[in-house]
Formats: structure tokens, sequence, C-alpha cells
């Protein structure tokens, strides 16, 4: 009888995701949904940014209408940055997230996140990387000490697991096999 093992999921993918001050003490909810919606959570870290930091964090932004508000906001208390991981992890993320303005999730995506713990626009809730590229800035900006590596993915990830990973594990899992203890107990 042949015993079937699911295929190893790489995670290829990593995106930001923050919660906001306002929401701050729906921050273990918040997590367990990010969990039960298939994600890993790589990284996490607690933090209160000063008005320069979210001036830099959100410079993209800077010249709108909204950016002294944003910058206020988000300095205003402490965050939860966390590094989450998946399989096409910024788009589930931003699907998860829906829309920026939280009065329009309420309409179009009523069990979005941003529906469910927005209030307006600026008061959304939480934070997404809105690209793979604004993902890898971002998660540099807040956790500088992450090593980002181009994760190999589809053929070059089969033949990296080929070439250095089964033979090391058959090599151990191997002479784990051949070892009889004395006392196993």
């Amino acid at each position: 009888m042949e015993v079937l093992m699911p295929e190893p999921q790489i995670y290829v993918e990593r995106t930001l995701a923050i919660i906001k001050p306002d929401v701050i003490d729906k921050e273990e909810e918040i997590e367990d949904l990010i969990l039960r919606s298939g994600f890993h959570i790589i990284q996490k870290r607690k933090l209160q940014l000063s008005p320069e930091q979210c001036s830099n964090f959100y410079a993209e932004q800077f010249g709108k209408v909204f950016f002294p508000n944003l910058t206020a906001y988000m300095s205003s208390g402490p965050i939860v940055a966390m590094v989450l991981a998946r399989n096409c992890a910024v788009s589930y993320w931003k699907e998860l997230l829906g829309p920026p303005n939280s009065q329009r999730a309420r309409i179009t995506h009523p069990h979005s996140l941003r529906a469910f713990y927005g209030t307006d626009e600026l008061r959304n809730g939480l934070h997404g990387s809105l690209s793979i590229s604004s993902a890898e800035k971002e998660i540099r900006f807040i956790f500088p000490e992450a090593i980002l590596e181009p994760v190999p993915t589809g053929q070059r990830a089969r033949d990296y697991l080929n070439m250095y990973v089964k033979p090391t594990l058959l090599a151990g899992l191997t002479a784990l096999c051949k070892e009889k203890p004395a006392d196993p107990m």
C-alpha cells in the first residue's frame, strides 16, 4: 500500500501587515483570523513610530491632502507589524483586508477586516502592502534585520529540494533507522 504524502508547501511570498493604533486592543483576535486564513506569521514586532518615521514609511503619499493626518494618526500609539507568508501573500492579504475606505468596505466587502475593524478611510484598522516590491521595501523599513532573499519558486524550488534537502533527509533518516538503542525507553 502506497502512502500518499501531500506536496511540501514552500511559502514563496511575504507581505507586511500592520495593526494600526486604534485597533491594537484587537491584536489577538486579528492574529487568529490571519492564521485561520492560511498565513504564517514569520516575524512580529510591537512598536511606536515617530511622526518622522511615519513620514518616511508613507513617503509615496507625500503631498496628498490626508498625509499630515495619516502621519499623526500612525504615530499616535503603538502598532503591531507582522511579516506574513504564504503562496500569493500580497494578493490574499489585500483581499482579506478589503477596500481602504472602511465605510465602502462595509457595503462592497462586508466580511473584510477593514469592514469589521475600520471606521473610515484613514482609520481603516490595518495596513497591507500593495505589491511584492512595496512589501519588500516596507518589511526592510520595519524589520531592518530581516533577510529577504529571493525564494526559489516552481522548477527552481523543486531542483533545490532534490539537490540539497532530499539527500540530506535521506542520509539522516537512513542513519536514524540503522540506530538501535540499547534501552529505547
